[in-house]
């Protein structure tokens, strides 16, 4: 299993799963630490149960995910360490195919946005001009 879980899991809990994962990437927490930390990561506004996050925490042990430790705090283990480092902070690309393969997911993007938001778009076109001006010189460059 994965560190996000099963879809029907994460839509069950609404997300709870993956804040939780993100609130023990920082430092190892018990339950009611984690509480307090949903809390004040969301100014106040909600504050998960004890019936919600002590399953959570139960279920992320037997997947492996996280390990309780004798205080009593919970900590990530390696396989969510680096499952976890994956959709936040991406690799750098390896290679100029890598890198050329996600400028093509971006460029999708962009079109996206262009034809749901013209306003937000219209306010980058300067930026993406001095952009595609410099990709442009990068592909005519000769290889020196």
């Amino acid at each position: 299993m994965s560190a996000w879980g099963e879809p029907w899991i994460s839509k069950k809990r609404r997300g709870l799963r993956t804040w939780v994962l993100l609130t023990l990437q920082r430092a190892p927490k018990n339950g009611a630490e984690i509480m307090d930390e949903m809390e004040r990561m969301s100014a106040g506004w909600w504050r998960p149960s004890p019936g919600s996050v002590y399953p959570l925490l139960e279920e992320l042990v037997r997947d492996g995910l996280a390990r309780r430790r004798d205080d009593g705090r919970y900590e990530l283990a390696g396989s969510a360490r680096e499952a976890l480092a994956w959709p936040f902070f991406p690799a750098a690309p390896r290679s100029a195919e890598e890198a050329t393969r996600g400028l093509g997911n971006l460029v999708s993007y962009l079109e996206d946005i262009r034809r749901t938001d013209a306003k937000g778009f219209a306010s980058a076109r300067p930026s993406i001009r001095e952009i595609a001006h410099r990709l442009e010189q990068l592909a005519n460059q000769d290889g020196r």
